[in-house]
């Protein structure tokens, strides 16, 4: 285990660990994996650790998503503690968000780098946006029968595969339509992230596998130093974001996620 961590060098590690620190506080907060922070992190990050230029946006979103499947359950659990998970909505989406995760990954795996991390930058600002200008209450909610979820589930599962997150970024807007307060749309989200990450994540070890110029200790598009860093220290944070979102003022919850969001799409796009 020390050789596998240490592998990447100590200034590398202690960047790696701050980073979990983050995701984990995000992923509670705001009831996403926290691959809209670790995806654009490690996109400026690998190359530092000499992974190959051709690789890096791949191994960014595959490493991603293995993360979120700790995250999630952290997260998850963090809110289910304080009865915020709506498990009958999960349950609904949980087949579509699989398969399309698993979808959403193939297709990755065909674009190319420059390309999947464009889709990526557009995505956040676009959502961010969305949020701010829905920003009101609604007079009306939006009523969608199980197939029309579930059929909405396996497109959130594709798009989140692609970009490596998991999914709270359309889930948390989408349950809130419904009529879902926001606080308990965060915490649902949380849990939709699981089956997201599971098969998103599978699927980019499986195209990636046997591939050439790979780093040493990856499994196909998973980086597992990285990852398994990232996956101690977001566990312990998450469950401090968790309760933080159950302190916080709903119109406040919205504006921060929104501007984070726009923040972080920004970055990717023109910095």
């Amino acid at each position: 285990m020390n050789a596998l961590i240490f592998s990447i060098g100590l200034e590398s590690l202690l960047l790696f660990l701050l980073l979990g620190s983050l995701v984990g506080l995000v992923a509670g907060l705001f009831g996403i994996g926290g691959g809209l922070v670790i995806v654009p992190a490690l996109i400026w990050g690998l190359p530092l650790l000499d992974v190959a230029p051709q690789h890096v946006t791949h191994i960014a979103v595959g490493t991603s998503l293995v993360t979120i499947v700790v995250t999630s359950l952290s997260s998850t659990y963090a809110h289910h503690k304080r009865r915020g998970v709506i498990w009958r909505d999960f349950w609904i989406l949980a087949p579509g968000l699989l398969i399309g995760a698993w979808l959403g990954s193939v297709v990755a795996s065909l674009l190319n780098g420059d390309v999947l991390r464009t889709v990526f930058g557009i995505f956040a600002v676009f959502v961010g946006l969305r949020m701010f200008r829905t920003g009101k209450a609604r007079s009306k909610t939006l009523q969608v029968p199980p197939l029309g979820m579930v059929s909405l589930a396996t497109l959130i599962g594709g798009i989140s595969a692609i970009v490596g997150i998991g999914g709270g970024s359309m889930t948390v807007p989408f349950l809130h339509a419904t009529g879902v307060e926001m606080k308990r749309a965060v915490a649902t989200s949380s849990a939709c992230g699981l089956p997201i990450a599971l098969s998103g994540a599978a699927s980019f070890i499986v195209v990636g596998w046997g591939l050439e110029g790979l780093p040493l200790y990856s499994s196909g598009y998973v980086y597992w130093p990285v990852a398994l860093i990232i996956i101690v220290t977001s566990s312990l944070f998450a469950p401090a974001g968790a309760a933080l979102a159950h302190r916080l003022p709903e119109r406040r919850l919205k504006s921060v996620f929104a501007l984070f969001l726009i923040l972080v799409g920004a970055k990717l796009l023109f910095g």
